[in-house]
């Protein structure tokens, strides 16, 4: 989406040694690979395409699908972020919309939205920005394209269900079936990243054997992911405030995730939010 943090991650992966190409007609895509693949020097293609190209932009699909027939399996990186975000973005920059033209910007967006379903619903890794500052971007960025290993790669979002699902997880877990510590007086200020909380949430009947069960099930899926050509998985762990379950729970997953070879980075959404 425009506006949703494509010059960020443009910078992100140039830091990490990729080669990057910003708003290349998707028509040249098989040709700028197989002149890049003659250069030993260059390992990592990155290319930019969003709905500043216009009419080329319609044949991104069918360039991806060609490239694939030819043997050259593309990872589509999709940036997402709410409208109230990305209408917030655009005014602090005072810049249009690149759909924009002389109507609203929440109409571009709308529109935009649109035109990119169908590429969103097919794209490897999808990280919703809006509630990220650059640093935690760069991060998502890093464990998503830093190393060349073929193991699956996860980020562990624990939210709350009150402030709505993380639009980008791919997996979601209800930890409303823990008491809640909110409801005792001495553990209600605390967070799930204090000792005292975190021994309380995984003390609870249930707590210990659903980890196990969930690492186990990640660990079967991630087989499947890793035959489709996914290496990156969003899992979305909830509560009802994202402040005291949610986040124990994701910490401790995020260990057993480890523990089974599974590069693990952990996001707290709603942390520190009333």
């Amino acid at each position: 989406m425009s506006g949703a943090g494509k010059t960020a991650a443009t910078a992100a992966l140039d830091d990490l040694g990729w080669f990057v190409v910003d708003n290349l007609p998707p028509a040249l895509l098989m040709d700028l690979v197989s002149m890049v693949g003659k250069d030993e020097d260059i390992r990592r293609l990155a290319v930019v395409a969003d709905v500043r190209g216009g009419a080329f932009f319609g044949e991104l699909r069918g360039a991806l699908e060609a490239m694939t027939e030819q043997g050259v399996r593309p990872s589509v990186l999709f940036l997402e972020a709410s409208d109230e975000v990305l209408v917030r973005r655009f005014e602090s920059a005072r810049r249009p919309h690149p759909l924009q033209g002389g109507g609203r910007v929440v109409e571009a967006i709308e529109r935009e939205r649109a035109e990119l379903a169908t590429l969103r619903g097919g794209a490897d890794v999808v990280i919703d920005t809006s509630l990220l500052n650059i640093h935690e971007f760069g991060a998502r960025i890093r464990t998503a394209f830093a190393g060349e290993e073929l193991g699956l790669r996860a980020v562990i979002v624990s939210f709350g269900f009150k402030y709505g699902l993380p639009v980008d997880a791919d997996l979601v877990a209800d930890m409303r079936f823990l008491p809640n510590p909110h409801w005792v007086p001495e553990l209600q200020p605390q967070t799930g990243l204090d000792a005292d909380v975190s021994d309380y949430v995984l003390n609870q009947p249930g707590a210990e054997d659903f980890l196990d069960r969930y690492s186990e099930l990640v660990g079967v899926v991630s087989q499947g992911y890793l035959r489709e050509g996914k290496r990156f998985v969003t899992i979305g762990i909830g509560c009802t405030g994202g402040k005291h379950r949610s986040v124990a729970m994701s910490e401790a997953l995020a260990i057993r995730l480890r523990q089974r070879g599974v590069e693990t980075l952990v996001a707290h959404r709603d942390l520190g939010r009333e």
